[in-house]
């Protein structure tokens, strides 16, 4: 009964996590939310999401027991000057696990492993979007300071043909008095 309410509670937890992927992609497409707050509320998703998935992998792996020392098949020894390269010391953590409790423990590090890559996928896709707006709005900001710099130039040179004719008419000015 305990598992039944853990694994709906597990599953409870990932669809309120989809719910809030789903309502923050609405209030960022919609300027609800400015740009610089939605990936500031996306970072947190992602360590939901994460989190989620490592209490998910955590329930799977609750519960196993070891239940057969190996160290008897592990048994062998140095024949014929042949050293054999199984007669390694076994890591604490294996130490006294079967056959499928190692199997089991190897699936759960795989499926860390995995959602710690969906979480730096998500976040490297996200860092790749805002890479492409930043680059979007750097293209949009030199344009616009061409713009100036040639406005500014049309500027300099009608002050240089006003300064020219100021000093003409002055020059004329005092030649005639």
């Amino acid at each position: 009964q305990l598992n039944v309410i853990i694994r709906s509670l597990l599953q409870n937890l990932r669809e309120k996590i989809d719910q809030l992927k789903d309502l923050l992609l609405r209030a960022v497409s919609t300027h609800q939310i400015t740009q610089l707050e939605g990936d500031r509320r996306q970072n947190l998703v992602d360590d939901l999401l994460t989190r989620q998935k490592q209490l998910q992998a955590s329930y799977k792996n609750e519960g196993t027991e070891p239940d057969v020392i190996r160290s008897s098949l592990m048994t062998g020894g140095v024949k014929r000057g042949v050293t054999n390269p199984w007669l390694l010391e076994e890591s604490e953590e294996t130490r006294g696990l079967g056959f499928d409790d190692l199997r089991q423990q190897q699936r759960r590090i795989i499926e860390e492993q995995d959602a710690g890559l969906d979480a730096l996928s998500s976040i490297i896709s996200r860092q790749k979007q805002m890479g492409q707006e930043i680059g979007n709005e750097l293209d949009e900001q030199n344009e616009i300071i061409d713009d100036l710099t040639n406005l500014v130039e049309n500027t300099d040179d009608k002050l240089r043909n006003q300064t020219r004719h100021v000093k003409l008419v002055d020059k004329k000015s005092t030649s005639c008095g």
